[in-house]
């Protein structure tokens, strides 16, 4: 039998405490405390840190995540956290301390697993992983304060933790309010944490780009991104940023040469071509040739019985602006400057084909190449590669926290299956 000393806090601090948490946990927690640190939820004094009743409330109200409270043990985790504040005994602490660190780990498991409508992503690295409990309890002791590390879900990302506490403790939330955000947990559940990592946010409901260090955010810029067509909308995907090009060619899209450059070449002549700085070419292949576009019969390539490769010259009318940044995506979208600035100042930017235009195309590059983007050529198609790929995120996300009360923004999408924001009264008194 363990020896019971009369103060918990000397002996919570020994090798024997340690022993009997491996003896209480099994597997990876096990390894924890084997390994570890020690004790994660009970401080030096022998006391439960405040962290301990920050799980119990998340656990409690997984709910909102889309979780079963029952199947994370919320009942004998609240009793055994309420009975070891009340008694902090060497055993009661031990049994909340294994079983805090054991449903922690499922809890942080189970925000990875995935559910409700999917991100595509261009690779796996792209994706949330759970790492093993192991590294999840590690990862938290590492923390300079765990109630702070619980307070803001750090393992998470950062978006996450303000709108699932402001469930919790907004009283204003309504039902159809609390559908939506518990949705839009989900889309956020979708991009991985990223603690040391650069990467781009674009949300295509608000049609903004917020640029983050880490889990700081660096710069925001408005976007214009798809309109609200299931045929251009801007799909949520996850991709990598590699390059920059200066001066590109538009390559434009087989849909609009038939619709819009042939119909325009049959009412206003060759002379279209010229004005808009569009070329014919026998292919994309980089041997490709230029065609005499007098030669082309634009009544078939209107109908859609001759195929054509169009592209337009850089220059001030050109649709990619100045610049354009690539990631590899089934759906031809890329970030681009445009010449169409006057766009940016619309309250509803859900305007392109899909493509997502940048407010200030330069401002994102020399954030990704740290300021390594120079614009002083004229050649086209210059290409400068990032000093390591650089994620992006494509979400769609509705809801946001305001002061701790949760805000419903309009759904140009149609993808929330709640009433439309104007329905949703969220105010208090």
């Amino acid at each position: 039998m363990v020896p019971q000393p009369a103060h918990a806090a000397g002996y919570v601090a020994a090798p024997e405490f340690k022993s009997q948490l491996v003896a209480l946990s099994g597997g990876e927690v096990a390894s924890f405390y084997a390994y570890g640190p020690g004790p994660l939820w009970i401080d030096a004094g022998g006391v439960l840190n405040p962290a301990a009743d920050q799980l119990v409330k998340l656990v409690q109200t997984s709910a909102d995540d889309g979780l079963d409270p029952a199947a994370l043990h919320a009942p004998e985790l609240a009793q055994a956290v309420a009975q070891a504040e009340q008694q902090p005994t060497p055993e009661t602490l031990a049994k909340a301390e294994v079983l805090l660190s054991g449903v922690f780990a499922s809890y942080v498991a189970a925000l990875r697993h995935e559910s409700g409508e999917r991100m595509k992503y261009e690779a796996s690295t792209l994706q949330p992983h759970f790492n093993g409990a192991y590294f999840a309890l590690t990862a938290a002791a590492k923390a300079p304060s765990l109630a702070q590390y619980l307070s803001a879900m750090s393992w998470m990302h950062p978006l996450y933790g303000p709108l699932r506490w402001a469930l919790v403790n907004d009283p204003t939330v309504t039902p159809d309010a609390r559908r939506v955000a518990i949705e839009n947990l989900d889309r956020i559940r979708q991009i991985p944490a990223q603690p040391d990592g650069r990467h781009i946010i674009i949300n295509a409901a608000t049609a903004m780009l917020t640029m983050y260090d880490g889990n700081r955010v660096a710069d925001q810029m408005r976007v214009v991104v798809g309109k609200p067509d299931p045929h251009k909308e801007t799909p949520a995907y996850a991709g990598y940023i590699r390059s920059a090009f200066v001066n590109p060619y538009w390559n434009v899209p087989d849909d609009f040469v038939r619709s819009l450059i042939a119909r325009n070449v049959l009412n206003e002549g060759m002379g279209y071509l010229k004005r808009q700085g569009y070329e014919v070419l026998s292919g994309w292949d980089g041997d490709a040739q230029l065609l005499d576009p007098t030669k082309l019969d634009w009544h078939a390539v209107q109908r859609g019985e001759l195929a054509i490769h169009v592209r337009q010259k850089p220059g001030p009318r050109n649709s990619m602006g100045t610049v354009k940044y690539e990631f590899p995506n089934p759906y031809g979208i890329y970030l681009h400057d445009t010449p169409e600035k006057e766009l940016m100042q619309k309250d509803d930017r859900q305007l392109s084909a899909g493509c997502i235009r940048l407010e200030d195309a330069k401002k994102l590059g020399e954030w990704l190449l740290k300021g390594n983007l120079d614009m002083s050529s004229s050649a086209p198609e210059q290409r400068f590669d990032l000093p390591q790929p650089v994620p992006v995120y494509v979400v769609y996300l509705t809801a946001s926290v305001d002061n701790g009360h949760l805000t419903i923004g309009d759904d140009p999408y149609a993808r929330d299956t709640a009433p439309p924001a104007s329905s949703i009264a969220l105010q208090s008194e």
